[in-house]
């Protein structure tokens, strides 16, 4: 039976509340905590949907708002590096996402556990897309297109877990870090053609990190927005994508431990895209 997958054991209200509210704790603390998979039996991406259901309305009860999705594990090259084998989402709120200026920013990494960082990109949308749409009509619900950071972190140690567990922990999202801004509409057809095809450089300290292309995350950007409209539709509550979200498409290279001190930067080839820098503090 695959680790993801419930085994048709009982979880119900109970074991759904009490890993929320285990999960929604650890939050921005730095703390770690054993896998649930490991505790509770059961426990697959439909349990563990229904427990990020939880900790998605705990966080907007203390304020939060959400601004859009993150998919995560869309890059197929790293799926044996997390024994992860398929993309998952969860939400970004307005406390995680900040804007990334085209000359860099400090960030704080207090409250991550084990950060690591995700170059990528992101999208805003100008309108609902549906999963009988194809790559052209998808680009054509998208207003804008920026590159960023996602900074990712694990609250269980030693980025130990499956699948479910990643999800109950809020896609393992801690911040985007969103560069300039760029209108689709006027150059629909060179965006076309150089999503799918750029290639991006990730540098720690000014030291070549990792090399990534589009075509990592699913055959690039695009294609991953596809998919996470695909898995909203197919999801028994997913609500779908809404035109104003923002949605970040997975990382391009690998997820690269992060540390106070360290600047990180990136170059993109063939894309008309800013590299972005971060320093971290």
């Amino acid at each position: 039976m695959d680790a993801d997958q419930s085994d048709g054991r009982a979880f119900g209200p109970v074991e759904c509340q009490k890993i929320a509210a285990e999960a929604f704790a650890a939050l921005g603390t730095g703390r770690q905590i054993p896998p649930f998979s490991v505790r509770y039996p059961g426990f697959g991406l439909a349990e563990a949907y229904r427990v990020a259901d939880v900790v998605h309305r705990e966080r907007e009860r203390r304020g939060e708002r959400p601004l859009g999705r993150k998919i995560g594990f869309t890059n197929r090259t790293i799926w044996p590096e997390y024994n992860v084998h398929a993309p998952v989402w969860g939400y970004i709120y307005d406390r995680t996402v900040f804007e990334l200026p085209a000359a860099g920013m400090d960030f704080d990494l207090q409250g991550f556990a084990e950060p690591r960082i995700e170059p990528e990109i992101a999208f805003g949308l100008a309108a609902s897309p549906t999963r009988e749409m194809d790559a052209r009509a998808l680009l054509g619900c998208i207003e804008w297109v920026a590159h960023g950071f996602e900074i990712v972190q694990s609250i269980f140690p030693g980025w130990r877990f499956v699948a479910a567990d990643t999800v109950a922990a809020c896609g393992l999202h801690g911040a985007l870090l969103l560069g300039p801004r760029h209108p689709v509409a006027r150059h629909l057809e060179s965006w076309e053609r150089v999503l799918p095809a750029f290639e991006i450089d990730l540098l720690r300290n000014g030291d070549l990190a990792d090399h990534g292309r589009a075509a990592n995350v699913l055959g690039g950007p695009v294609l991953a927005l596809r998919h996470l409209v695909g898995l909203l539709a197919s999801a028994p509550d997913g609500q779908p994508l809404a035109a104003g979200e923002i949605i970040t498409t997975g990382t391009l290279t690998r997820a690269l431990p992060v540390a106070a001190g360290e600047v990180w930067t990136t170059r993109l080839m063939g894309i008309p895209l800013e590299g972005a820098r971060v320093r971290f503090t």
